[in-house]
């Protein structure tokens, strides 16, 4: 860690003002100062102190160490340690496509992980709604049990477990009609698993979409003459998620849509199997496999990730992003997209949730509002 001093670290801070030099004092969870003297960008790069970065926050999350989001029971609290350890401090619990019983099982049990925190876990700030209101025709890894949206239904999960970003296909009869209902009731609306054209982008976006989806997977490609919903996505959006793990997008493809979404932030779709051996996992409905760095179906479709956000940010500036940047892109612009002042910022009065580098921008220590953790063995 930076420090041994109780409620202090030290090293080199990333404040939204720039590089300090100097210590971060916590009480009570929440940052009480910053102390120091301002550093040039590339004074901080250089030097051998640790790097103090906001923690990672992550709204894209369907496991890890092992557990699966929809199997119930403490598998969220168990996900939200094994993610913390890799300095992520605050995620959103995403769901499979399933048959209704089976999404209402698994909100019942997250629940209680929302409303506290889990020891020695990062923060599950609620639901991310991934399926099943999706393209049968873009399912990716997602199981075939779609099924027609309707506001009574997602307000009556919504009543189970805060949902924060609900993923739908805009394209689908009532679906679009139903992006601006669910942006009345304070719900965030991201265009994902969709065959829809450029136009229904547009349209979905207009109608009070906030952003996209992993980006570029699960949807309709870019061509020059027929955009689809990726081409929406770079001419129109200013968010969208991003799953750098380089098995998903291809690094040219993240350049573009770091020049054209000012607001594109990483997630890491990780799975249960993120963090363990290779084998066979669950995801949903599914077994997924995990095998040279990735996850997939047996049919070679990619099922989600084993990639954590501390690896997200090292490829981020392997791409050639000032640590910074890549900061900005794994933690404090998700914060942003949620409405969140208080996290992914390390200010006075933000939560204290800090993720600790060394020099090789591996994690060598973490806080989660103002509880320090233990990193894993590989961060």
């Amino acid at each position: 860690m930076a420090s041994l001093l109780p409620g202090r670290l030290d090293g080199l801070i990333l404040t939204p003002q720039g590089w300090l030099r100097g210590a971060l004092h916590h009480a009570q969870g929440r940052i009480t100062g910053l102390q120091g003297e301002a550093v040039e960008a590339s004074a901080a790069t250089a030097s051998a102190l640790p790097r103090l970065l906001p923690g990672f926050i992550d709204l894209h999350v369907h496991g890890g160490g092992g557990h699966d989001t929809m199997a119930g029971g403490e598998a969220v609290a168990a996900i939200a340690r094994s993610h913390a350890r890799h300095g992520t401090t605050a995620l959103l619990a995403t769901t499979m496509t399933a048959p209704a019983s089976e999404i209402e099982a698994a909100l019942r049990a997250l629940a209680p992980h929302v409303a506290r925190r889990p020891e020695h876990g990062a923060r599950v700030l609620g639901v991310h709604l991934e399926g099943p209101f999706i393209s049968p025709s873009r399912l990716g890894a997602q199981p075939d049990c779609t099924m027609a949206a309707s506001l009574e239904q997602v307000l009556a999960w919504h009543a189970l477990a805060p949902i924060r970003l609900v993923t739908l296909a805009p394209e689908l009869p009532g679906h679009l009609a139903l992006v601006g209902a669910l942006v009345a009731q304070g719900l965030r609306v991201q265009i994902g698993h969709s065959a829809g054209s450029y136009d229904d982008g547009v349209a979905a976006l207009a109608a009070g979409a906030c952003g996209f989806t992993h980006l570029f997977n699960a949807m309709s490609g870019f061509h020059h003459r027929e955009p689809g919903m990726a081409g929406a996505a770079l001419a129109h959006a200013a968010r969208a998620e991003i799953i750098p793990d380089l098995l998903h997008v291809h690094p040219g493809a993240i350049r573009a849509a770091l020049r054209a979404i000012p607001g594109l932030y990483c997630v890491s779709d990780a799975t249960a199997a993120t963090g363990m051996p290779d084998g066979a996992y669950r995801l949903g409905r599914h077994t997924v496999h995990k095998c040279l760095g990735g996850v997939r179906l047996a049919d070679g479709t990619l099922a989600g990730s084993t990639l954590t956000m501390d690896q997200a940010l090292r490829n981020l500036v392997a791409l050639g992003l000032p640590l910074a940047e890549a900061s900005r892109r794994t933690s404090t612009l998700a914060a942003e997209h949620l409405g969140l002042s208080d996290r992914g910022r390390l200010e006075t009065g933000a939560w204290a949730d800090v993720v600790v580098l060394d020099g090789d921008l591996k994690v060598c220590g973490v806080v989660v509002e103002g509880q320090t953790l233990a990193p894993a063995d590989d961060a």
